[in-house]
């Protein structure tokens, strides 16, 4: 969508920046309160190779205390037991993104030569399913929404991967370049998806955790969410990029190319993690996650639905300061969750 930033990154982070990234979290651990979690994502953080993951987890784990918990997002293609092991030992847990049997997953997710990768993936959820740790290493599946496909067969599918929980995830896009998929502002294809997924979850006597259902059913009970995207959440989000730089959510990147760039360059090798949290910027940049559109400020379900990500708030015209595109998909799947909690009688 027009982001440019990956051609000027290395392919592949070096120990020595590696090095600063331990020094830099440690440090931030040791200034804040509340323990904090990484995430390896990519690209494909796997394309390290075994001993390089090794360096880096060993670095990180040294740095940081077992509250703070280390993971990677991966499209499981390269899992090996090597791998695992590796992983086990730094006590480092994997998601791998597969969204749905192959007729479903291979429509987007392709290699290089537009070959299908999905019995790739299988194989490594396999391994992963298989390993001795298993229980542990296994935290889950993320799968992108395919709103042409059918719910029933992506969950019964992604259920028999033995997933302990699954995120749904919408595809990117905002008002001046439609989420694939999305005919208008108006439509809820997406919506309409997730609403009947929900039933199938909601009917299902031992379903994998769905983190997306459980928040909204919780927040519209009134307690708090811990997902990003939906209620009124605070996170402190920063990417520690390739060399070593420090970035906003990088979802951020499909508004415009550098929207997630902070004016100052901030890097590890040269700032402490705290000179970013505590700047003006990065305040800034943390009260984006709260919508500023009249429409969201009005509107009776914004304790539930935070405004959406502000990835999916972007317009051409009015920047972040609009509702989400997803905005009616939102509502719908909110009346829905409402509708089914009268149902069953369960009340705040």
């Amino acid at each position: 969508m027009g982001d440019a930033g990956w051609a000027v990154m290395p392919k592949r982070i070096s120990h020595e920046t590696a090095l600063a990234i331990g020094r830099a979290l440690s440090e931030l651990s040791s200034a804040q309160r509340h323990p904090f979690a990484v995430v390896l994502h990519g690209g494909e953080p796997l394309l390290l190779g075994q001993k390089r993951l090794e360096r880096l987890l060993e670095i990180l784990r040294r740095a940081l205390p077992p509250s703070h918990s280390i993971s990677i997002q991966t499209n499981g293609m390269l899992i090996t037991e090597a791998i695992l092991d590796t992983c086990s030992e730094y006590r480092t847990n994997l998601s791998v993104s597969i969204d749905g049997p192959g007729i479903v997953h291979d429509r987007y997710r392709v290699g290089h030569g537009g070959e299908p990768t999905h019995a790739k993936v299988v194989e490594g959820i396999r391994r992963l399913r298989e390993h001795r740790d298993a229980q542990f290493l296994y935290s889950g599946l993320l799968a992108v929404i395919d709103p042409d496909s059918h719910p029933g067969d992506v969950y019964q599918y992604l259920k028999g991967l033995g997933a302990p929980s699954i995120d749904f995830l919408c595809r990117d896009g905002n008002h001046s370049h439609l989420p694939d998929g999305k005919a208008s502002f108006e439509s809820i294809e997406f919506g309409s998806w997730l609403a009947r997924l929900l039933d199938l979850y909601l009917a299902d006597p031992t379903p994998p955790r769905i983190r997306l259902f459980d928040d909204i059913i919780r927040l519209i009970l009134g307690a708090s969410g811990i997902k990003e995207g939906v209620g009124i959440t605070d996170f402190g989000i920063l990417i520690l990029e390739t060399d070593g730089s420090v970035a906003k959510n990088d979802t951020l990147k499909s508004a415009y190319d550098g929207a997630d760039r902070f004016e100052t360059t901030w890097s590890v090798h040269e700032h402490n993690l705290t000179e970013v949290v505590n700047s003006i910027e990065f305040a800034s940049y943390h009260a984006m996650q709260r919508p500023s559109s009249k429409a969201c400020l009005s509107c009776p379900e914004l304790h539930v639905c935070g405004g959406g990500m502000p990835l999916h708030r972007w317009s051409d015209e009015n920047g972040f300061n609009n509702p989400s595109v997803y905005c009616m998909d939102q509502k719908f799947l909110i009346d829905h969750i409402r509708s089914r909690l009268i149902e069953y009688r369960i009340s705040a």
